[in-house]
């Protein structure tokens, strides 16, 4: 691993460092919708493919921004998924997990996914690197999941070492297996 690493930035698709990445995911501040209960609920006509594509009544989002901003809003109720904010809650299909981990970077003992909605996820104890059978899966916040891509989990596999008779990667001074 150097210290050039660099992902994609979700904006203007030119590469961005890792210590880069880090402060704006540091600087960025979602909603607090752990805290908003509306009353009012509904069904959104949503759905996230299980490959992240983000549809409305049956016709993909094709624009970003709007995917990113109806991925902030987006909570965890039991085994359902809500896109809520303090005026109402609506339902919405997911197939998967929300987010897909379509680039990753790793430096010095970091690991941090780029997802599929331009936002960014360090590999640490609160959002650890989890296998679901062959399918590596990394948590994003409160409940919510990004699967890791096929081109990063190949990265992954190159950063794989053995410890305790378990392969798996160390990022941020923790062990996760990955078988």
């Amino acid at each position: 691993m150097t210290s050039d690493e660099a992902l994609t930035a979700p904006d203007t698709g030119t590469p961005i460092s890792l210590s880069e990445v880090l402060k704006l995911a540091a600087a960025e501040k979602l909603p607090p919708v752990d805290t908003w209960h509306p009353e009012r609920t509904g069904d959104s006509e949503m759905r996230i493919a299980s490959d992240g594509t983000w549809y409305h009544q049956g016709d993909p989002i094709r624009r970003k921004r709007l995917v990113r901003l109806f991925s902030r809003i987006l909570r965890r109720d039991g085994d359902e998924y809500v896109l809520v904010t303090p005026a109402e809650k609506l339902s919405i299909i997911v197939e998967d997990v929300p987010f897909v981990a379509v680039e990753v970077a790793m430096d010095e003992g970091r690991v941090v996914f780029r997802l599929n909605t331009g936002d960014f996820v360090e590999v640490d104890a609160e959002h650890p690197l989890t296998m679901r059978g062959d399918v590596p899966y990394v948590h994003v916040r409160s409940g919510l999941d990004a699967r890791v891509a096929r081109a990063p989990w190949y990265r992954l596999a190159e950063a794989v070492v053995e410890r305790g008779g378990s392969t798996g990667i160390v990022a941020n001074g923790h062990f996760f297996p990955l078988a």
